[in-house]
């Protein structure tokens, strides 16, 4: 490196310095900065100012929190040795008036209220010694049935509007829901690229596909992307609650937000090496019950078996016929070149046994054609090894 990039780079290292110093920071403005430490109690950000901000760790108990993260956040005292600074105003108990509402109005800033009750139309909401409304399509990102359920609990909001000289204030906590969805989506946009690998939690089964909260984004699983076999409900693959692993399948940024097409089918071991091969008859179980037959497990892979390969009389319940855990055989009838998936048959078993044991007994040694000693021979062998004798002629 010449003297020249070295006094350069210290040039700049210095107006960079000197910059944190020169800027002060104002009670109410809203910073964003990087967690630099979690220690004592409190979370320390860089907030692009001389000394660092400082909140209170108790103010995460609703959210994960580790070194490296953004976070936004209000400045409550903008002081020399490290401001002080919270997620929401009125959090812990500090004082919020009138003029601190219409402050978070103008700057965005959440504030954190008590439930006290349910209203026809939403919440009533406590904030310090202001009384505000948060209508009940503003509670949550999708519909709410059951509003006694908030009542009681400590929520962060945004203001809305204040009218009537603070008499009317609407409040939205699904306002700051979409924020901190942003958010999320961004941090985790920037880490995720097509064709990774990611663990989420089922949040929603829905009739073509599950929503996957990969942990603040959410991602879409297409029924398609379930299982290399036919899936005929959500429900039996993937359940609420469940943790699984999907694989990223496209990342698109929308008018709605960002758009993540996942698959689990991607992830699970290919059966292609493993296809039976023609007239093979495989020991099968049945593991699933679908409306139109069965679903078979065996060494070869998943199949189905269609109500019309079962060879049941008309009008049987092929679930009572065949319940979960029973074993049987069934014949490979096809398989879609395209998806892999496996078509079995129950009833076409016998016949393919059939042509089996017609094939071993053209194979056998001094076949003649309509020769009855040979096909006796081969019987005899299959019943027990006897061989037939031949007649004795009795002298006179």
């Amino acid at each position: 490196m010449s003297t020249d990039d070295f006094a350069s780079m210290f040039e700049s290292a210095s107006n960079a310095g000197d910059s944190r110093a020169r800027r002060r920071l104002s009670a109410g403005e809203v910073v964003e900065g990087r967690v630099i430490a979690i220690s004592g109690g409190s979370v320390f950000l860089d907030v692009g100012v001389q000394a660092d901000g400082q909140i209170e760790l108790a103010e995460f108990v609703d959210r994960p929190i580790q070194v490296g993260d953004r976070v936004q956040a209000t400045v409550v005292s903008p002081r020399a040795d490290g401001p002080i600074l919270t997620l929401s105003l009125g959090r812990g108990g500090a004082a919020v008036d009138l003029s601190t509402l219409q402050l978070a109005r103008e700057a965005g800033t959440p504030v954190n209220g008590l439930v006290t009750k349910a209203v026809k139309g939403g919440l009533s909401v406590e904030i310090g010694s202001t009384r505000a409304f948060c209508p009940a399509s503003q509670i949550e990102r999708g519909y709410v049935e059951n509003l006694e359920s908030y009542v009681g609990q400590h929520l962060d909001f945004k203001v809305t509007e204040i009218k009537e000289e603070g008499r009317n204030v609407i409040v939205s906590r699904r306002a700051l829901l979409e924020d901190q969805r942003r958010v999320a989506e961004q941090q985790l946009l920037s880490n995720l690229e097509v064709g990774m690998t990611v663990a989420g939690t089922v949040k929603a089964v829905l009739r073509h596909g599950a929503v996957i909260d990969l942990g603040g984004a959410e991602g879409f699983v297409h029924i398609s992307e379930l299982s290399r076999q036919r899936v005929e409900r959500v429900e039996d693959v993937l359940q609420v609650g469940e943790n699984v692993e999907t694989q990223v399948l496209s990342l698109e940024q929308t008018d709605k937000g960002l758009s993540i097409r996942l698959s689990v089918k991607s992830l699970l071991p290919t059966e292609a090496a493993a296809v039976p091969e023609k007239e093979e008859i495989l020991e099968g179980e049945v593991v699933r019950h679908v409306s139109g037959g069965l679903i078979v497990r065996t060494p070869k892979g998943e199949g189905m078996v269609p109500v019309r390969e079962l060879d049941l009389p008309p009008g049987a319940d092929h679930r009572r016929a065949y319940p979960l855990g029973r074993k049987l055989e069934v014949v490979l009838v096809a398989r879609d070149p395209a998806s892999g998936r496996l078509r079995f048959s129950v009833g076409q078993v016998a016949g393919v046994e059939e042509r089996r044991n017609y094939r071993e007994f053209s194979k056998q040694p001094n076949q003649r054609s309509g020769s009855l000693g040979s096909l006796g021979d081969l019987l005899a062998g299959k019943l027990g090894g006897a061989t037939p004798t031949k007649p004795t002629t009795r002298r006179r």
